[in-house]
Parts: structure tokens; C-alpha cells; sequence
């Protein structure tokens, strides 16, 4: 079946003086960003985060699948739940499961098996890989590239949440199954990041890390 095709007529065109000043801020903005482990309590308004998932879903994916769902955990009873789930798993991996030379590379960054704040953040973003969909028909129909456009919609969100002035953490316990059933999410879906969105607490402190140059991340053929 062919699709239909419509004038793409949203392009904005700028000069390549705007252009450089537009991709200069933001790269200025997103280096600001940091990864952050002490959360204020303070609220997050829901229509700023449906905004930032609206934001995500936007992002290109495998014939155009779609194949995310983003689950947003604010109750304070689940977010229990899943810290406790979590931290069981975190702490097999700095018990051992990890290995000695994962966990030196982890020491400089102060981390450990505990994670707070996965209870005192505002609010968590389970995000979920969807490996096939259930059609009209009742057949399963799979989903491909999934893996890669997931992650692509996560990167937009991480932005987004930037943008819109929160700070996030990107946490990945292994495995996290948990949260299929914690959330009761349906057969088809996996677990593929936890999100951690909110205010930083006051005065918080991050690591003193850089990033790599540009010549040691680009090539140009």
C-alpha cells in the first residue's frame, strides 16, 4: 500500500551566519548538562513533562514504528517499589557481579548500591522497547530498529527535560525486569532505561569530569 505524501512546508531555512549561532547555543546549552544523584522534592508540572515525551515522540524510528511507551511514575508507593527492586539488583552488581575492573571504573564517580533517589525525585520515566505491536487483525506485527529508535527518542528527551530546565539521571540496573512487573506493562515491551527528572537539590555537587574533544569523536573522510 503507498503512502500518502503532503509538501514539506515547516523547513525553516537560515543564513549560515544564524545557522552557526544556533548550533554555537546550543551546544553551549547542552554542555551544561550534568548527570545528577540529589534531587529536590519540588514538584514538576505535568503538562511540562508531557510536553518533553510529546517532544521524544517526535524522534525518527524504524518504519516509522514507533516503538516506545513512556511510563510516568510519580506515586510515591511505586517509586518505593521500584527503589527497592532496584537496589537489590545494584547491590548483587557491587558485590561482585560486576567485576573489579567495572567497579574501578565506576569508583571515580562516587557510586554505590544505594539510590535514594529514585524516591525522592519528583518523578521517574520508565522508558519502553516495544519488540512488536498486536494489529487490527490480531496478529503480531514486529517492530525493527527498535533498539536504535528507542534510544534515539531517549536522547531527545534527555534534551527536552534540559531545555526545559530539569536535570536527569539515566539509571540502568541489570537485569530490570522488575519494572514490566512493578508496572504491569504488557508482553511485547522491555524495560530500557529508567529515568530520574527533577529539580537538583540546592547546592548539589557533580563530579569534576570533561568530555572528549571534538578531534577525538569526529572524523571527516
Amino acid at each position: 500500500m503507498k503512502n500518502n505524501f503532503i509538501p514539506f512546508e515547516q523547513f525553516n531555512r537560515f543564513t549560515p551566519e544564524e545557522m552557526s549561532v544556533r548550533a554555537a547555543e546550543y551546544y553551549e546549552l547542552m554542555k551544561s548538562r550534568r548527570t545528577i544523584r540529589e534531587y529536590s522534592d519540588q514538584p514538576v508540572a505535568p503538562e511540562i513533562i508531557d510536553k518533553c515525551i510529546h517532544t521524544a515522540g517526535t524522534a525518527p524510528s524504524g518504519a516509522n514504528q514507533q516503538p516506545w511507551h513512556f511510563a510516568v511514575i510519580r506515586d510515591s508507593q511505586v517509586k518505593q517499589k521500584i527503589r527497592l527492586a532496584a537496589e537489590e539488583e545494584e547491590q548483587e552488581f557491587y558485590a561482585g557481579r560486576a567485576g573489579d575492573t567495572w567497579l574501578d571504573t565506576l569508583a571515580p564517580l562516587g557510586t554505590d548500591a544505594s539510590k535514594p533517589f529514585l524516591e525522592v525525585a519528583p518523578l521517574l520515566i520508565a522508558i519502553f522497547e516495544q519488540k512488536y505491536h498486536i494489529d487490527a487483525q490480531g496478529q503480531k506485527v514486529k517492530h525493527y530498529y527498535a533498539k536504535e529508535s528507542v534510544g534515539i527518542a531517549t536522547g531527545m528527551l534527555i534534551s527536552a527535560l534540559h531545555n526545559a530546565g530539569l536535570v536527569t539521571l539515566t539509571h540502568t540496573p541489570s537485569p530490570m525486569n522488575f519494572l514490566s512487573k512493578i508496572l504491569n506493562r504488557p508482553e511485547g515491551e522491555r524495560p530500557f532505561l529508567l529515568l530520574v527528572v527533577g529539580h537538583p537539590e540546592k547546592d548539589v555537587l557533580v563530579p569534576d569530569i570533561e568530555k572528549k574533544k571534538l578531534s577525538e569523536i569526529c572524523s571527516e573522510y
